[in-house]
């Protein structure tokens, strides 16, 4: 099952993509938005039928306490927005510290740094980690379901 995750934000959207097996989030692309305009809802359609993406995962920008904000709110009726026009399923994963994790990685593995790709590039890995973070706990979420309902051995 291929996913697509979004980084939601106000200038631009970052978004990644996972392997068909959905264990691996990749970086995808990074979408531009002027500020008070309406999000990109038809690009981001567009790419998630293209790459026949069967759920959605949104980063949750919760405040530092874990509180929700206006913008918290927004986001939210984006994603449920974008599931109802791809009539697919749309997940919600706290995004604290997403673009941080991000771009440490991004500055370790040694990319060169122009300004502009650099927020770019922390967009849609700050997606990937948001996807991975979903992966990674629905693969054990089916893991341990499966577990669950096995025999015991006689």
């Amino acid at each position: 099952m291929r996913a697509m995750g979004v980084d939601f934000g106000e200038l631009r959207i970052g978004l990644a993509l996972s392997d068909e097996t959905g264990t691996l989030a990749s970086p995808l692309d990074t979408l531009h938005r002027r500020r008070g305009k309406r999000p990109p809802l038809r690009q981001m359609e567009e790419l998630a039928r293209t790459h026949k993406v069967r759920a959605i995962v949104f980063g949750l920008p919760l405040e530092l306490s874990g509180t929700e904000s206006e913008w918290t709110r927004e986001v939210r009726e984006v994603a449920r927005k974008l599931g109802e026009r791809l009539g697919l399923p749309v997940h919600l994963v706290d995004e604290r510290m997403s673009s941080v994790r991000a771009e440490r990685a991004i500055r370790s593995a040694g990319l060169p740094r122009h300004r502009r790709e650099e927020k770019a590039r922390v967009d849609a890995g700050a997606a990937a980690v948001i996807l991975q973070d979903w992966l990674d706990r629905k693969g054990w979420l089916d893991r341990k379901d499966w577990l669950d309902h096995q025999e015991a051995p006689t």
